[in-house]
């Protein structure tokens, strides 16, 4: 054989590995994973270890500098050596441990970066609850006499609640003169906690407080909610004083809003209707408001008069099977929060949502296939035996 041949040896055998693997994994992934390959079902979970595929070709690199370092053997007649040397099989599967391990590493490199569809066989069945959270986000939430104020109490709360209800399907509503739509209902609490963590106030209008349309658009939220427990859970800090939907009219809407599978359940029960919890903030009309600082950095506050309805939120808690709670400190909300969620009951329902099915055993098995292969190469087969 050629010098040029034997030098190429080594990158033949990779190759000779890489397109049959390809193929195998391949396979694996649309017959195991009945999984189609198109970029928008498809996808990495970890993109950033696209950095290690490089290392098959730095195993290779190595291999092609520890050979030439190798100790060589003068001899006078070269040609005459090579005339008297039989090339044999072994000689042809010299370099195949080789391409093994560089292929092997290049598919390890591939499963740690976590490829995923959307379309993979697995699936999640979930048991939970069907929640909105409907948040007032109307000027009067800067008040202070929940610390740091109303606002930031309820976001960080909320954002703690979230992480605790890892199997429920919970949406958000922010309202202030009106109400909208900030995360439709879904298992992805990343993405949920991504959004209520942006909230500030002033991102929508906050001189009123639309109860009756926050009502409402949460109740469009659930309205296709296939779950036996139906929750809207409203925190507001204030009276009813804009929106076109009244309390009671969206009240009225959330006690007999029909089931989508009946409204009779498996068990007898009657599944019609929205439960509201209502959470009242604060504890008076008057309340105090951070106005500034001084000139050494200390807050200076000012009084607020921010009217309070509770029996409005009692009533409509007690109409739709809910409960009313009045917190004035971040405790109390807290409490709330874990009293509303122990008298929930608990539904197994099919999540069609973000759900991606992992898909790197289609590499992982390729690769040890072919760290065995040369095992066995390296130790029996290609091994000199003294």
């Amino acid at each position: 054989m050629s010098r040029l041949f034997r030098a190429l040896m080594p990158l033949g055998w990779t190759l000779a590995f890489l397109v049959p693997v390809t193929y195998v994994a391949w396979w694996l992934v649309e017959s195991r994973y009945e999984v189609v390959i198109a970029p928008e079902s498809f996808r990495f979970e970890r993109p950033w270890a696209v950095l290690l595929l490089p290392a098959g070709l730095l195993v290779l690199a190595a291999h092609y500098v520890h050979a030439q370092r190798a100790p060589r053997l003068r001899m006078s007649r070269v040609h005459d050596l090579a005339l008297a040397q039989r090339v044999g099989w072994r000689s042809w599967l010299r370099h195949a441990p080789i391409g093994a391990r560089v292929v092997a590493v290049t598919l390890m490199a591939v499963a740690l970066m976590g490829p995923q569809s959307i379309h993979a066989r697995d699936s999640a069945t979930v048991e939970g609850i069907d929640i909105v959270l409907t948040l007032d986000l109307s000027l009067s939430m800067q008040a202070s006499d929940i610390q740091p104020n109303r606002f930031l109490a309820t976001r960080d709360v909320v954002d703690q609640f979230v992480q605790r209800r890892p199997n429920d399907r919970i949406g958000a509503v922010v309202f202030g003169r009106d109400a909208y739509t900030l995360m439709p209902l879904t298992t992805d609490k990343q993405a949920l906690r991504s959004a209520i963590a942006e909230l500030e106030l002033g991102m929508v209008d906050g001189r009123g407080t639309a109860i009756g349309n926050a009502v409402g658009t949460s109740l469009n939220r659930l309205r296709h909610s296939e779950a036996a427990s139906r929750v809207i859970i409203l925190l507001t800090d204030g009276d009813s004083n804009s929106g076109n939907v009244s309390p009671e009219q969206a009240t009225e809407i959330a006690r007999t809003m029909a089931h989508p599978l009946g409204n009779e359940g498996p068990r007898g029960e009657d599944r019609r209707g929205v439960k509201i919890y209502t959470i009242l903030m604060g504890r008076s009309d008057d309340a105090p408001v951070q106005q500034g600082t001084d000139i050494f950095g200390r807050p200076l506050f000012d009084r607020g008069n921010y009217p309070i309805n509770p029996q409005l939120l009692r009533q409509m808690a007690e109409t739709t099977g809910g409960e009313y709670f009045q917190v004035t400190d971040r405790q109390g909300l807290e409490r709330s929060f874990h009293q509303i969620l122990d008298r929930l009951e608990r539904t197994e329902m099919e999540d069609p949502g973000r759900v991606y099915g992992e898909l790197y055993g289609a590499f992982v098995w390729p690769a040890v296939l072919l760290l065995l292969l040369e095992l066995l190469l390296s130790g029996l087969v290609l091994r000199r035996w003294p």
